[in-house]
This record gives structure tokens, C-alpha cells and sequence, in this order.
């Protein structure tokens, strides 16, 4: 009797692809760092067809496919830099018994958004939307070989720099870098129902810093409508830079059984750069 998959039996891989949704041959698959958790989604947006004569549909026919990956993991320095970057990649997502695997290739794979998040006394984490052009169900694996690059940073290991002046006052922060992809289709005849171009539009650079509340520093930037540089580390020598940062808005919600805390969200006019 066949037994459902669990999380522990489940590894996501990657490979950097050299044309836009082709798998290169005999590929050397890498880890991303410790996988926290995967989300396969493939969605044939099924056209649904109606005609007189019936109050039900005649006919389903499926549309443009939409293969999209939700990955959330603790990041491994080796995909860091690639962050900020519009490769495609081959994402296989193994689930494996000893009675053999089951496999889902995900081909022709982007970065949509990535969002990195750190809190005290937790590890740097990284949630990653990609958008992919076709998906593919293997019951062998594509790769020649296989690299695990597990990874963990805790938050002590990390830092927040305003000007390149180290913040001794955040609890947390996130940054967020949105590529607004958009697929594009064509009407042709082979492989119609498939995007053609996966092109990214205009970029967002975005994110929030939370304090304690000790300093009128960040009320005085938004009120003085001050721009300024912000450095996020990312783990031994690893940092995300972000340029033309000004305030969103800046918070101190305040109760009396709790200290204040100071959350303010920024955006910034970029450009941002991960190494």
C-alpha cells in the first residue's frame, strides 16, 4: 500500500539555465540553503466555454500556463548574490522513498519577489516567489549530481547599518525587492498554451526596520524629509545595500504593560545590490 510524502522526504534543487526555459543537459543541482517550506503551483486557467442550448459548459479548454514556486528557506550564500539578478533556473522539487521518487521540474523560472526577514532570537529568513514558464512531473532525477548547501544565520550574526553607522536599537527588519514580472504570451502554433516572454517592469525596493523606542531619530528623517543609505547583514560577509532610502511613515504604538516599539517602513529609490 502506497504511503502519502512528508516535509522530510521532500529537497528542492537548482540550476542556472543557459537558454530561457531548457534544462541544461546533465546538470549539476544545487540546494538553496535549508528549506523551510516549498509551494508548487501549476494552474492550466482553464477557459471555460458556453453556448446556448445548455445551462452547463460545453467545453473546457486550457489557457495560458501558469507555473509558480513559493519557497521559503534559511538562504545559503551560494543564491544570495543571484537575488538581485533575472536568471532563469530549472527548480526540481524531489520527493523520494526508498521505493523510488516522484518528481516535479519547474523550467524557465524567475525571481518575482524576495522577501528577507530577521528577528532577535530567530535565524534570517527568505521567502522567494518565482514564476516559471512550463512544469513537468520526472520519475527519474535530472541531475548528474546533487549539492546540499544547508544554511542558517542567526540574528546576532547580522546587523543594520543607517550611513554605514551600525543601528544598536532594531529588533527586527525585513526588505522586500518586487521585479513585477508579466508574462507574456503569443498566439502561434506550437506550444501556444506556454508563455513566450517572462519580462520584468518597473522595480520596487521596499522594507520595514523596527526599534525600541530610545531616539526621535527617525521622526526628525521623516519630518526633515532626509534620504539615506541602509545596509541589512546577511551572514558573515554577505550584506544587502539599499540607496535613496527615505521613511515611509514612522510609528510608536504605545500601551502601558509593554515598552514602545518603533516601526518604520521604507522605500527606496535604489539602485540595491546583494553580495
Amino acid at each position: 500500500m502506497s504511503m502519502p510524502y512528508g516535509g522530510h522526504e521532500a529537497k528542492l534543487y537548482y540550476v542556472e539555465e543557459t537558454t530561457y526555459g531548457v534544462t541544461p543537459a546533465t546538470p549539476a543541482m544545487h540546494g538553496i540553503g535549508s528549506v523551510i517550506s516549498v509551494d508548487p503551483i501549476l494552474n492550466p486557467s482553464n477557459i471555460k466555454v458556453r453556448g446556448t442550448g445548455s445551462r452547463d459548459l460545453q467545453f473546457i479548454k486550457r489557457g495560458l500556463r501558469q507555473a509558480d514556486l513559493k519557497v521559503n528557506y534559511h538562504p545559503h550564500t551560494l543564491f544570495m548574490a543571484d537575488l538581485t539578478l533575472l536568471n532563469s533556473y530549472s527548480i526540481e522539487i524531489v520527493y523520494e522513498k526508498a521505493s523510488g521518487i516522484f518528481a516535479l521540474l519547474y523550467q524557465g523560472c524567475r525571481i518575482n519577489n524576495v522577501t528577507a526577514e530577521c528577528s532577535v532570537e530567530d535565524c534570517l529568513k527568505m521567502t522567494t516567489d518565482f514564476i516559471g514558464r512550463n512544469a513537468g512531473i520526472l520519475t527519474t532525477k535530472v541531475g548528474q549530481s546533487y549539492t546540499d548547501h544547508e544554511a542558517a544565520i542567526p540574528f546576532y550574526e547580522s546587523y543594520v547599518k543607517k550611513n554605514t553607522v551600525t543601528l544598536e536599537r532594531v529588533t527586527d527588519f525585513k526588505f522586500e525587492i518586487a521585479n513585477n514580472l508579466k508574462r507574456i504570451p503569443v498566439i502561434r502554433g506550437q506550444d501556444g498554451y506556454m508563455l513566450k516572454y517572462l519580462t520584468a517592469r518597473h522595480r520596487d525596493l521596499s522594507g520595514e526596520v523596527t526599534f525600541n523606542f530610545e531616539t526621535d531619530e527617525e521622526f526628525d528623517d521623516a519630518i526633515n524629509d532626509n534620504e539615506f543609505s541602509l545596509e541589512f547583514g546577511l551572514g558573515g560577509t554577505n550584506k544587502a545595500n539599499f540607496v535613496g532610502c527615505k521613511w515611509q511613515n514612522v510609528s510608536t504604538p504605545t500601551r502601558i504593560e509593554d515598552l514602545v516599539a518603533l516601526k518604520a517602513p521604507f522605500v527606496a529609490k535604489g539602485p540595491v545590490s546583494i553580495s
